[in-house]
């Protein structure tokens, strides 16, 4: 299965006094990167989430490479890079959409649980057909 980047183009709100991309805006872009992702695998958040099951952030990391600035158009690739029965690493490298060039780098780590009890939950017992497809697309 083929993962197609996130495209994301920079907004003039996500910059600081220096005209570049807040640093933290890179982790919501991560999320958003994500939720493309699993549209893409063809299992929305929605559905995961509609059988009682969703996944915390456990952790992150993030490389700043070089600045992303106002306006420029930048792909975020996902990769899954770990998944157990009970945890997932998914890796983000942003590279800017004109000349391909690494801007950032990073990772979160993820639990599955379930929602209604935040207990932690087998993906492999509660959702078999994701746990495979996740197994079957590690990096």
């Amino acid at each position: 299965m083929t993962i197609l980047p996130y495209v994301r183009k920079a907004q003039y709100y996500e910059t600081d006094q220096m005209g570049v991309i807040h640093h933290a805006n890179y982790i919501r872009w991560f999320e958003e990167a994500r939720v493309d992702f699993q549209e893409q695998i063809g299992f929305p958040y929605e559905r995961v989430e509609s059988v009682g099951i969703t996944f915390a952030v456990l952790g992150l990391s993030c490389e700043y490479k070089a600045s992303v600035f106002f306006g420029d158009t930048v792909h975020v690739q996902v990769k899954l890079k770990a998944c157990s029965h009970s945890r997932m690493t998914i890796g983000y490298d942003v590279t800017d959409a004109v000349t391909g060039e690494p801007r950032t780098a990073g990772e979160t780590h993820h639990f599955f649980f379930r929602k209604e009890d935040a207990r932690p939950v087998s993906l492999k017992k509660a959702i078999p057909e994701l746990y495979d497809l996740y197994r079957s697309l590690l990096s």
